[in-house]
């Protein structure tokens, strides 16, 4: 007989993994069904060398006691297992510009903040009050950002534009360029990138940043363990490839490609959008939804190096680097000519187990543009190791590996005989594992002049299937954790979810008196 759950979870990513256990909290009957051979979309770490390296989470924010994350992670009790490591207080990420040697540091804390940065530009001081101000009012405004509170949208805010925010706080051409250097986490064409995009983002990390110590990873596998405590099922190796619906045009169930079927009362997709309206059939929802969806275009995608270290070779760092071709190229970053790749990259390290001192591997990533790789777009790769795209694809992967080794031996002389072994993963990679389209990093690329555009409700036209995940509105861990959050709160009703919120910060209120 086939089982019948009350909520099918079709994608394992954060969004799907923490709208799983939100609603199994409730004593629903949940399954989730993932492709892959790992959970987890972007949380996916992978081991070479007995190192562990992240693909997509690199470090978190607002996970300090009483921080929105915090009590995120708190409420969906995985908060007290997590293995993290505060990063350097006084610049957890630092900005640097073609040949300057300075360091520009983004530190913790509001006024920490303010205070290292004007250091560099003392006669910015007030600029800087005033941006941290605005950044701080912004983030206020959005639903859920501060756990319980603000219903909707302020559409005031949604159409605030980064680059005009940012050059109406200070006329200082590097200090506009160091407020946008860690643009890289949205991905941003910061000219017409909405100020909240930017606000959200870098927020979190100045209220606290932290790595995981085992890497992203350890997020989704607490999430399951805690989804099997609760009686909910979790499936990899299934593909979903069918949605079968009823006469009134509402879903009962799914097929999985290996003929699998499964059927529920509520279905949440966490798979990228254009997938789901593959499965769904044009023909069951609006024109112009389908032509809005398929008209957004793709943040830009990434290739990634990945340096496995001799011993005692690098002095580990406890910050991120964001590096710039030149302080122009901060606006618009993820365009680049391909004779001069990487223009820009981010660089974090891992500090060694057994000499904390030194560094074991180091992670540099740099845009890359899907174009460059769609040569072997029709092949597809989900087994470790399996060279399957050819030599040419391996010959390609090596020489942009090389060609970024070369950039950051300007900032770290020598490093190329620091190597040991060299990996790498491209917009193929994150398209395979992630499913992100054309291997995108964070979604689709939003605009200040039309915010609303990119913006979907979890609701959709068919009664019982909701949306959840990066493609819905906010990237990130924590905007994928507020969209479940949302998701939920459309079939739970939002007064439970913010009844289940508002006992948990009393109970945390509780235990500091």
């Amino acid at each position: 007989m086939k089982k019948e759950y009350d909520i099918l979870v079709i994608g394992s990513g954060l969004g799907g993994l923490v709208s799983a256990l939100i609603l199994a909290k409730e004593g629903l009957k949940v399954c989730v069904l993932e492709k892959n051979n790992q959970y987890g979309g972007n949380l996916q770490t992978f081991s070479r060398d007995k190192l562990i390296f992240d693909t997509g989470v690199h470090y978190l924010g607002g996970l300090s006691e009483g921080q929105n994350l915090h009590q995120y992670f708190s409420y969906l009790e995985i908060m007290d297992e997590l293995e993290i490591r505060q990063m350097d207080k006084d610049g957890y990420d630092k900005i640097t510009f073609g040949d300057d040697e300075i360091e520009y540091p983004h530190a913790q804390g509001y006024e920490n903040f303010v205070e290292q940065l004007s250091h560099y530009f003392p006669e910015e001081r007030e600029n800087l009050e005033d941006y941290c101000e605005e950044i701080q009012r912004v983030c206020s405004q959005f639903p859920r950002y501060n756990v319980i509170g603000k219903d909707n949208y302020n559409e005031e805010i949604l159409h605030l534009n980064t680059k005009r925010f940012i050059e109406s706080i200070t006329v200082n051409k590097k200090l506009q360029s160091v407020l946008l250097g860690s643009n890289f986490l949205y991905a941003g064409d910061s000219e017409s990138v909405p100020f909240y995009v930017h606000a959200l983002t870098v927020n979190s990390y100045i209220q606290s940043a932290y790595k995981c110590i085992k890497g992203g990873s350890q997020i989704s596998k607490l999430l399951i363990r805690k989804l099997r405590q609760y009686g909910a099922e979790v499936h990899k190796h299934s593909e979903v490839s069918e949605f079968i619906f009823n006469e009134n045009n509402s879903l009962a169930g799914v097929k999985t490609n290996t003929g699998r079927e499964y059927s529920a009362k509520r279905f949440i997709s966490n798979i990228e959008i254009r997938s789901t309206i593959k499965l769904i059939g044009e023909d069951r929802l609006k024109k112009s939804f389908v032509n809005r969806v398929l008209s957004w275009e793709p943040v830009s995608s990434c290739f990634s190096v990945y340096l496995v270290l001799k011993p005692h070779a690098i002095p580990n760092f406890n910050y991120n680097i964001y590096h710039y071709l030149s302080e122009e190229s901060v606006w618009r970053a993820y365009e680049y000519r391909k004779e001069t790749w990487p223009e820009t990259y981010m660089l974090s390290s891992t500090q060694s187990k057994h000499e904390p001192e030194y560094a074991e591997s180091l992670t540099a990533i740099s845009y890359m543009d899907f174009d460059e790789v769609k040569e072997w777009e029709k092949t597809v790769n989900i087994v470790t190791d399996e060279h399957e795209r050819g030599k040419q694809y391996e010959k390609f992967k090596l020489e942009k590996a090389g060609k970024m080794v070369e950039a950051l031996e300007k900032k770290i002389p020598n490093l190329r005989q620091a190597i040991k072994k060299i990996y790498t993963s491209s917009p193929l990679s994150y398209r395979d594992y992630i499913g992100s389209f054309e291997g995108n990093m964070y979604g689709y690329i939003k605009s200040s002049e039309n915010p609303l555009k990119t913006m979907v409700s979890p609701r959709t036209k068919i009664d019982n299937l909701f949306l959840t995940g990066q493609s819905v509105n906010m990237h990130g861990i924590l905007g994928c954790t507020i969209g479940a959050f949302n998701t939920c709160a459309e079939i739970l009703g939002k007064e439970v979810i913010d009844e289940r919120l508002t006992q948990l910060i009393n109970k945390n209120k509780g235990e500091e008196k």
